[in-house]
């Protein structure tokens, strides 16, 4: 799962990645709302962790910006304000969950599960099914009925992206920087290549899912 947490204070902002990431969370970081906006934006985590008062743009503009963009990844609000017309104007702007500062960790930690739960994103073994595609989450592979894929541990990370945004197209942009990540050396053309190997794959076992092509857009996965 990745989480994106967007928080001007350097020390709470090091505390939170550096205990996501001993969940195992892959965790991208900024102090900056502007440059906050620029990577939620781009849909590829799973999880918003965002202070309300940013430099540029604050917690409640990026909220804003990112529904009216129908991005509806749950956003956690970390904020010192703890009144309940704070609290109302927050959840009000599209934010899912509101924690008030200072906060015990343990807390964070059980409201990031939550959220990700809620949304079908938690982890459990077969919470990932679209026609006859299952994905295992805890075997890292997918199933065509009850035959194994065996997918590699990226072709994994793509059916599951895919499954997840099914309908929806997804840019070759978006694709990569979800399993490559914005600071791979690895050229965008890699995603082709893995759309390719997924493809072969399913096909092999007789899926009636298909990864379609939308000519200078992306991909999208849906049924025959």
């Amino acid at each position: 799962m990745r989480i994106l947490v967007v928080e001007d204070d350097q020390m709470l902002r090091e505390v939170v990645v550096a205990v996501l990431k001993e969940e195992e969370y892959l965790v991208h970081e900024t102090g900056n709302g502007e440059e906050g906006l620029y990577l939620a934006s781009q849909n590829v985590h799973d999880l918003l962790i965002l202070d309300i008062m940013l430099p540029e743009v604050s917690g409640l503009e990026i909220v804003k910006a990112l529904r009216s963009k129908s991005i509806t990844m749950p956003i956690m609000l970390l904020t010192a304000k703890d009144s309940v017309q704070d609290r109302v104007i927050g959840l009000n702007s599209g934010a899912d969950d509101y924690l008030v500062k200072p906060f015990a960790i343990p807390e964070l930690l059980a409201r990031v599960k939550a959220l990700l739960r809620r949304t079908g994103m938690g982890g459990k073994e077969g919470d990932l099914l679209y026609g006859d595609i299952s994905v295992n989450s805890k075997l890292r592979d997918g199933f065509v009925d009850k035959n194994a894929l065996q997918l590699t541990s990226k072709e994994y990370e793509l059916l599951e992206y895919l499954i997840l945004n099914q309908g929806h197209i997804l840019t070759r942009e978006q694709i990569f920087d979800r399993i490559w990540g914005f600071e791979s050396e690895t050229t965008i053309g890699i995603v082709d290549l893995y759309i390719h190997y997924l493809r072969k794959k399913l096909t092999a076992q007789g899926s009636q899912i298909v990864i379609q092509t939308i000519r200078g857009a992306g991909f999208m996965m849906k049924e025959k």
